[in-house]
Order: C-alpha cells, then structure tokens, then sequence
C-alpha cells in the first residue's frame, strides 16, 4: 500500500505561480510513475501531468503545456508540480497518483494509489 500526501495549494492571483508536493510513503518509489490530475466542482476528474518511472519521459494536457512542469525527487520520495501563470480555469482540487511499471499514465484508472488532493484557487 502507498500513501500520497498532497500539499502546496492555496490562494493565488491570475498569473500567479504555486508548487505542489506529493509525497510518497514507499521504499520503492522510483519503480513508481506518478501522475497529477484535478478535478473542479461539476466537472470530471481530468489529466494534468505525469512522469514515467524512470523520470526520463514526462506528459501533459495540452491546456498547462508550456505552464506546467512536473519533477520528481527519487531521494525524497516526492514528485512536484510547478504551475507558472496560472487562470481561473486551472481552479480544481489537485490530486497525484502513483502507479507501478507500465501503465497508461494519462487515465485515472491507469493509476492504483491517490492522494486526498490540495486546492487550488486562482482568483481573476
């Protein structure tokens, strides 16, 4: 079993920039890829950014390309999510997900393991 703890969300203005954490409770975290995902009231969980287990591949929306970057630090069992200007429309709660080896890492249920999910709210 592994446990993902979100932190890093908030309150930030249009054009703002916020970094999110997720830390993993696994000893073999660098097996695991790891993916961010969000979810605004109403809507579906959608797909924002993931990074293959080997850290060498990463993936976005096409809606954060170019605004987004997505990290991981093996040593501190922790992948990042950097989100530069940022719109009203990036507003959603933000969850990682962790899934070992292969899988389809743009899909929710390409993943086994979610976090309770941070926050994020971009005021105009």
């Amino acid at each position: 079993q592994v446990q993902l703890v979100e932190s890093g969300g908030g309150l930030v203005q249009a054009g703002g920039s916020l970094r999110l954490s997720c830390a993993a409770s696994t000893r073999a975290f660098g097996n695991y890829a790891l993916g961010w995902f969000r979810q605004a009231p109403g809507k579906e969980r959608e797909f924002v950014a993931a990074i293959h287990w080997s850290g060498t591949t990463t993936y976005y929306a096409d809606s954060v390309k170019g605004r987004f970057t997505i990290s991981r630090d093996d040593a501190k069992n922790t992948v990042y999510l950097q989100m530069n200007s940022l719109k009203p429309e990036d507003t959603a709660v933000y969850h990682c997900a962790a899934v070992r080896g292969y899988s389809n890492y743009t899909v929710a249920n390409g993943y086994d393991y979610w976090g309770q999910g941070t926050q994020v709210t971009v005021s105009s």
